[in-house]
This record gives C-alpha cells, structure tokens and sequence, in this order.
C-alpha cells in the first residue's frame, strides 16, 4: 500500500513534524504487524527520526548542518546557489524504514519523524509512505 504525504515549508532550512500524517497511513491501511517506509521527493529533502520533546533538538539540527556545511562556499552554488542544500540533503538521507508492531508505529516515547527541508522555503514537498504487511 502506498499513500503520499504532502507538506509545505515555510523557511529555507526547517524540520517540520509529520508523525501525525504517518500514523494516519498507518491507521488506515489496518496493517498489525509490518513496516513503513518513508522516501522524501527532492533532492535538497531529506527524512530524519529524532527527539520530539524538546523543540531546540530541531535548531541544534539545522545549526549542526549549518556549520559542517555552510552556504555558499560549493561548486555547485555557481549553478543555482544550493549547493549547501544538495549536501545536507544528501547526508541527512532521503528515507528512513520504522516498523509497524500491533498496528503502531514502533517509535519510542520521544522519537517522531521529519522531513528535513534544506532548500525552502516549498509550497509542497513530498513524501512516499509505503507500507509493507509480515
């Protein structure tokens, strides 16, 4: 089963929550017992599990990337100034694989699922949710 989860950014570098929208598919399908895979459309996107508690987790993120990749400095900005954007997409990762365990997603108390926008601000980027029984 595949669903497709759209969202929109609202900054050029953001985590933006969609948990939510990947129990929903979840829920829906009826699946007990699987997986859910998650690939982000773009190449300057990515998909990351992290912390959900505490919202400055998300910031340090992005002030990490910023540092070890900084804007500007690539190749590839002499193209469409987004080199930065290509790089921390490309070590973030477009996908992540989390299992399905009595019809749940199998995430701890304090894990929740992002897309990683590197190159926004989008009015829609995409993320393939498909889903797989036991």
């Amino acid at each position: 089963m595949k669903h497709t989860i759209t969202v929109a950014s609202s900054a050029r570098e953001e985590l933006i929550d969609i948990t939510l929208e990947v129990k929903a598919c979840v829920k829906s399908c009826g699946i007990r017992d699987g997986l859910v895979a998650l690939y982000a459309q773009g190449a300057t996107a990515a998909i990351m599990i992290q912390e959900n508690w505490d919202a400055s987790v998300r910031t340090d993120v992005i002030h990490l990337l910023q540092k070890l990749i900084p804007r500007g400095v690539w190749l590839h900005d002499q193209q469409d100034g987004n080199g930065d954007s290509h790089l921390k997409a490309g070590l973030v990762g477009p996908s992540e694989t989390i299992p399905i365990i009595g019809g749940e997603l199998g995430l701890s108390r304090w894990q929740n699922i992002f897309l990683c926008e590197f190159d926004g601000p989008r009015n829609q980027r995409r993320v393939i949710c498909t889903l797989l029984e036991d």
